[in-house]
C-alpha cells in the first residue's frame, strides 16, 4: 500500500474519532462522570445497569442511574443511542433532589430522549428540537444549566434556550431507565464542566 493511501485512511479514521465523540467539545476542561470501566460515582435506583463494551447499557427496569453529587450550573456533555428500532424511551433528568414515593423517576426536569421528541424538556415550553436526531445512530447532547436557564446542543448544532427553572438550585442527574416500554439505551462519553 502506498504511504499517500495510509495516511489517507488514518486521516479518515482520526476525524471520524472527532465528530462521533461529545468529549472533544468542551476542550478538556470536564471531569469524566463515567470511566468507562465501572459505575464508580452512581447510583443505581429500581432498575438494572450494567458496564458493556465501554458504555452504560441499561438493560431492565424502571428507574434511575443518578449521580452520587448534586450539582448546581454546569454544562453536560454525553452520547446516547437508543438500540430499538422503534418506540424509543429513555431521558437524562437533571436539578432534582429527590424521587416523589410510589414513583420511579422525578417530577422535572428531563431531556427526553424519547422517539420523536429528543432533546425537549416538558417543563420548558421554548426546549424543543427537530431534524437534529441520528436515528439508529450516537447522538451527542450538550446541556447547559445556569440559574434558570438551561440551553442544548445536539450533534453540535444549537437545539434551543429557554429559561424558567424552577425548584433547588442543585440536584442530581440521572439516565432514565425505562424498559421494556421504552428499550434498552447506552450512555458514553459523560462530562460534566461545573460552572462558577
Amino acid at each position: 500500500m502506498r504511504a499517500s493511501n495510509v495516511f489517507f485512511s488514518l486521516l479518515i479514521v482520526v476525524a471520524a474519532v472527532f465528530l462521533t465523540s461529545c468529549s472533544v467539545l468542551d476542550g478538556g476542561k470536564g471531569t469524566s462522570l463515567f470511566d468507562g470501566k465501572t459505575l464508580d460515582g452512581w447510583t443505581i435506583l429500581k432498575c438494572e445497569a450494567t458496564v458493556d463494551d465501554g458504555t452504560i447499557l441499561i438493560q431492565e427496569g424502571n428507574g434511575l442511574i443518578q449521580t452520587e453529587k448534586q450539582y448546581g450550573d454546569f454544562i453536560l456533555e454525553f452520547e446516547w443511542k437508543a438500540l430499538r428500532d422503534d418506540k424509543w424511551d429513555s431521558g437524562v433528568y437533571f436539578r432534582y433532589d429527590s424521587v416523589p414515593e410510589g414513583r420511579p423517576w422525578p417530577a422535572r426536569y428531563q431531556v427526553n430522549l424519547r422517539q420523536g421528541m429528543e432533546g425537549n424538556v416538558g417543563a420548558l415550553k421554548e426546549a424543543r428540537t427537530e431534524g437534529l436526531m441520528k436515528v439508529g445512530q450516537w447522538n451527542c447532547f450538550k446541556l447547559t444549566v445556569k440559574g434558570t436557564t438551561a440551553s442544548l446542543e445536539m450533534n453540535e448544532q444549537p437545539a434551543w434556550t429557554a429559561d424558567g427553572l424552577a425548584g433547588p438550585a442543585k440536584g442530581y442527574i440521572a439516565l432514565q431507565a425505562e424498559v421494556p416500554g421504552g428499550g434498552k439505551h447506552r450512555f458514553r462519553n459523560i462530562t460534566i464542566t461545573e460552572l462558577d
